[in-house]
C-alpha cells in the first residue's frame, strides 16, 4: 500500500470499492441523466484508480495526501467529461486525465519558476495533447499540437521541457531487490579514474618543458596572453615565441 499507508486523506484505502466494468458503464448512463447519487459511487468507486496513479510518483517528496486530493480532482473531471458513445473502458481515460492534474499540481507548486506565457504555451499544448488522445486513442505528434494551436513546433518543445519537473539524484532507475541503482550514480563524477589518471598523465609531460617554455604556455594559456605581449614580457621576437610555443605543444603531445 501507498508508503505503507492503509490511511490517506481520512479514507481507509484496504476498504476502498470495486466496481465491475459493466457497473461503471451503468452508472456512467445515470450520470447522463443528471444523478449525483451515480456520480458519488462512481468516485468512490474509482478511487483505487486514482491510488494507483498516485504510487507512480512516489518517492518525491510530495505529500501523498495531497497528491491524492489532486488525483480525486483528475478522477471527477475525467468522470463528468467521459464520453460513453466512444468503445473506450473508463480507465483508460480516467488514468491520463488523473496523471494530467498531478502534473500540472506539480508544474504550478515546482520551486523552478517557468514564464508565465510558456506555461500557458505548455498547458494548452497538454490540453491538446490529451483531446487528441481521447479522440484518436494515440498520442500526437509534436507537429500536429503545434498545428493545432497555430504556433511554431520549436515553441512548443521549449513550453513542453520547460514545465518537466526536475528529477532528485535520489530517484531510483533500477532495484534488483537487493542493491537500488540511483540518478546519481548515473551521472559522471569529476573525480573519477580516468580524470585523475588524466590529470598525473599532464602534469608528466609538463615536467619535460623548460623553464621558459612553461612560462610561455603559462602566460598564453592560463592568462590569455597573445604571443605579441608573451614576446615583450620575455624578451624576445613574436616569431621566437611562435616557434617555442609549438615545440612546446609537440613535447607534451609526445609525452601523452
Amino acid at each position: 500500500m501507498l508508503y505503507n499507508k492503509v490511511e490517506i486523506c481520512g479514507v481507509n484505502t484496504s476498504q476502498l470499492p470495486v466496481l465491475s466494468e459493466k457497473r461503471k458503464q451503468e452508472l456512467l448512463q445515470l450520470i447522463r441523466k443528471g444523478s449525483n447519487a451515480a456520480r458519488e459511487e462512481m468516485i468512490k468507486g474509482n478511487l483505487r484508480l486514482v491510488l494507483s496513479v498516485v504510487q507512480r510518483f512516489a518517492g518525491r517528496g510530495e505529500n501523498p495526501d495531497d497528491l491524492f486530493q489532486v488525483g480525486c480532482i483528475g478522477l471527477i473531471k475525467a468522470i463528468d467529461n467521459f464520453n460513453c458513445d466512444k468503445d473506450v473502458r473508463f480507465s483508460t481515460y480516467g488514468v491520463p486525465m488523473i496523471i494530467g492534474e498531478i502534473r500540472r499540481y506539480l508544474r504550478d507548486y515546482n520551486a523552478v519558476r517557468v514564464s508565465r506565457s510558456i506555461r500557458d504555451t505548455a498547458y494548452k499544448a497538454m490540453q491538446v495533447k490529451e483531446e487528441f488522445q481521447r479522440r484518436s486513442n494515440r498520442e500526437p505528434t509534436v507537429d500536429e499540437i503545434a498545428k493545432e494551436l497555430g504556433v511554431p513546433k520549436e515553441n512548443v518543445v521549449i513550453a513542453l521541457e520547460a514545465i518537466i519537473e526536475p528529477v532528485s539524484l535520489y530517484e531510483p532507475v533500477y532495484s534488483d531487490g537487493s542493491d537500488t541503482i540511483y540518478v546519481m550514480d548515473q551521472i559522471g563524477d569529476s573525480n573519477d579514474e580516468s580524470n585523475w589518471l588524466d590529470e598525473i598523465s599532464m602534469k608528466e609531460a609538463l615536467r619535460s618543458l623548460d623553464p621558459r617554455e612553461k612560462k610561455i604556455l603559462s602566460l598564453r594559456f592560463f592568462k590569455g596572453r597573445t604571443q605579441t605581449e608573451v614576446a615583450e614580457e620575455i624578451g624576445i621576437s613574436q616569431a621566437q615565441v611562435s616557434r617555442l610555443e609549438k615545440a612546446a605543444l609537440i613535447k607534451i603531445k609526445k609525452e601523452l
